[in-house]
């Protein structure tokens, strides 16, 4: 099956040491250079608060962003009125990807950009939590902080997130699914 007929995808998306979360998500652009999901709307036991402010809540949707090798993909969040939130950078290892059922692991540092904001680092106490507990190695370790830190890079140089992620809105998502 190629990227083109998948439609739906399984991601398993493991966060260490050993919890394992699966989502099922639609797809709706496949290229090499990047693959385009979105969630259904989300149940959630309460609002994920990003800086004291809602990003995500109950019947909210996100647009998220692969790139096929890539050590990070990008969701665009957005609140259950659709209203946009901004933009998540989740810091992972690259995503193995076998058809429709997609295999990564959670490196804990996630980089957030608001609408009109600067990009900040988010969950650096969980990264060194799990390396004080020896559950991500010193090596993938680094990794992810350089990671972070290239997406900061680029943030303040207005080269993140990529161009399109600012095509792919929900509002498009949502008029294809129509």
């Amino acid at each position: 099956m190629t990227p083109a007929e998948v439609k739906r995808v399984r991601i398993h998306y493991r966060r260490l040491p050993d919890r394992e979360q699966i989502f099922d998500q639609r797809v709706v652009l496949a290229r090499p250079d990047v693959i385009v999901t979105v969630t259904d709307p989300m149940r959630l036991d309460s609002p994920m608060l990003i800086h004291g402010r809602p990003a995500l809540e109950t019947g909210s949707r996100v647009v998220w962003f692969t790139f096929p090798g890539c050590w990070h993909d990008v969701g665009r969040f957005h609140l259950a009125d659709g209203s946009f939130t901004g933009c998540y950078g989740n810091v992972l290892t690259p995503p193995r990807i076998l058809g429709s059922v997609w295999y990564t692991t959670d490196l804990f540092l996630d980089v957030w950009l608001p609408p009109g904001g600067a990009a900040s680092l988010l969950d650096e106490d969980e990264l060194e939590e799990a390396l004080a507990r020896s559950h991500i190695d010193a090596a993938l370790a680094r990794r992810a902080r350089e990671e972070g830190r290239r997406l900061l890079d680029k943030a303040a140089a207005g080269e993140w997130p990529p161009d399109i992620v600012h095509e792919w809105t929900l509002e498009r998502v949502s008029s294809e699914e129509a």
